[in-house]
């Protein structure tokens, strides 16, 4: 049966640990001191060596060689390492985690070790036991027979009780730095004949983000396409757009105002099978990462991320201003509430990253109370002065119309804008991922048409998308039926943009026989 890189290339001996020498050292020394530990926590990120190194320990206390313990080749070495020493017992914390399960533990430890000189028990996942079970361990982790050594491992030591931290000498595993993952995963390839290109090597042992295992599975995934060589591109097609390396990609297209890259690689990202919601945590994370490295001077550990992905991290916080992180983070946050209830979650993290890439913000709507009281429709108010000099030349405006009219000393230019911004308020305004639209604005309108210009091609795509619903909208705020036409506004040839709008107003007075006003 073919065997795992990640189990076919199990360090066997202190030697052969990767990037762990704080450890190694304590525990070399302790073997040949005979000063053991009664109880060990081994504490680390996936795929350091917590379970290996355990393995190893329990091979250094039972090896029968004169010299360097453990050898590796000793009938002890042999059996441990094949899985059928009696005296090595592993156990799944995850799935024998009841208080039974300690019981029949703390009965077999009564009994000495039957072919080795110690019984070594192994606690994987050792945050999964129960309260009760946790409990009942206690008197045997604290005060174990002599011939009794437990190793408990966890990626989680927070969620372990405080009186079973006590009790155990813990030691913490760091993430391997990417330059030993990569001379270890070029190492195999060249004893597996395998034509490794220097880069594939150096993209794995990124997104391997300091977990050897998790290296070495993306490497055998690469070997097993069935090539014997492995390039960039290929590395590239497996591993998708799951790691570290297109979150920085895509903060660096949203900093340099890139929606439409932006939208690409997004797209990409779903196509290799990522979920929107995740995404946008994933996203959130990174920007959060961002943050941190402005203010942590040595943010590896605080991030959980490796050495090299950090120092990644913080080149490229430096390029991005503090007040547009903070835009990020906030932007990011609302989208992926609103997505977690969506039907649609892809379309709100495309907003998202539109709006972020634009460097548009989305307002919060105005205040209810700041806005204009409907004035009664049953009863007729006193006319106004200005209404009492009206004449039949001179009609007095309709009640729903004057919101489209400009009043007293206001511009038809403030008229438009007042008109657009009403859209996204009240009860039935825009909201959401309408917010893109809102620096839009209305140039010119007639009796049946208003011409809006939007600021980007997006903004129009949205306009067009959803324009009976803005136009109803638009009649309910006004009273009349116009129909919406867009443009966009070509900010370094504005003077051509005056001329078109003028043109098209002129077609419509041409063909309707209507004034149109125009709002400049």
């Amino acid at each position: 049966m073919y065997l795992a890189l990640y189990r076919a290339w199990r360090p066997e001996t202190f030697g052969e640990i990767l990037g762990q020498e704080h450890i190694v050292k304590i525990l070399k020394n302790q073997i040949k001191e005979d000063t053991v530990s009664h109880a060990y926590l081994f504490c680390g990120s996936r795929g350091t060596g917590k379970t290996t190194t355990a393995r190893i320990l329990a091979k250094g206390v039972n090896c029968t060689s004169e010299g360097e313990q453990p050898c590796g080749v000793c009938e002890s070495c042999v059996s441990i390492k094949e899985g059928r020493h009696i005296d090595v017992i592993e156990i799944d914390a995850a799935s024998n985690n009841g208080v039974d399960n300690i019981r029949e533990l703390r009965e077999s430890v009564k009994y000495p070790p039957a072919v080795g000189r110690k019984k070594v028990y192994i606690i994987d996942e050792v945050h999964m036991l129960s309260a009760g079970a946790s409990n009942a361990l206690l008197k045997t982790l604290e005060e174990p027979p002599e011939h009794v050594v437990f190793v408990l491992a966890t990626t989680e030591p927070h969620k372990l009780p405080a009186t079973i931290l006590s009790r155990c000498m813990r030691l913490d595993f760091r993430r391997v730095s990417e330059t030993l993952i990569k001379e270890r995963m070029g190492k195999i390839c060249r004893e597996k004949g395998i034509d490794v290109s220097d880069s594939a090597l150096g993209l794995i042992a990124m997104n391997a983000d300091g977990s050897v295992r998790d290296g070495l599975s993306i490497l055998d995934q690469c070997i097993a396409a069935g090539d014997l060589k492995v390039t960039r591109d290929d590395v590239l097609e497996l591993i998708g757009a799951s790691g570290e390396e297109v979150y920085l990609d895509m903060a660096d297209l949203i900093k340099n105002g890139d929606g439409g890259k932006a939208l690409l690689l997004l797209d990409s990202i779903m196509e290799a099978g990522k979920d929107a919601r995740q995404f946008l945590k994933d996203l959130l994370a990174h920007y959060r990462n961002l943050l941190i490295v402005k203010f942590v001077n040595q943010p590896a550990d605080m991030l959980n991320v490796s050495y090299e992905n950090a120092e990644r991290i913080k080149e490229q916080s430096e390029g991005i201003p503090l007040a547009d992180v903070n835009r990020a983070i906030l932007e990011i946050s609302k989208t992926a509430a609103e997505a977690k209830w969506s039907t649609q979650p892809r379309i709100l993290a495309e907003l998202c990253v539109v709006l972020l890439a634009e460097g548009i913000e989305a307002p919060a709507p105005a205040p209810r109370k700041t806005a204009p009281a409907p004035a009664p429709r049953k009863t007729a108010p006193a006319p106004a002065p200005a209404q009492q000099k009206a004449t039949a030349a001179e009609p007095v405006p309709r009640k729903e119309d004057e919101i489209a009219e400009p009043q007293g000393e206001e511009t038809p230019e403030a008229s438009g804008k007042r008109l657009w911004d009403s859209l996204f308020e009240g009860e039935d305004g825009l909201r959401g991922s309408f917010t893109i639209i809102r620096k839009a604005e209305i140039k010119a309108m007639s009796e049946s048409e208003y011409i809006v210009v939007a600021r980007s091609e997006a903004v129009k795509d949205i306009i067009d998308k959803h324009k009976r619903a803005i136009e109803e909208l638009l009649e309910r705020r006004t009273g009349k039926n116009r129909i919406i036409k867009c443009v966009i506004e070509d900010e370094k040839s504005s003077g051509s943009e005056e001329k078109r709008i003028e043109d098209v107003a002129a077609e419509i007075e041409n063909a309707l026989g209507l004034r149109v006003e125009i709002v400049k």
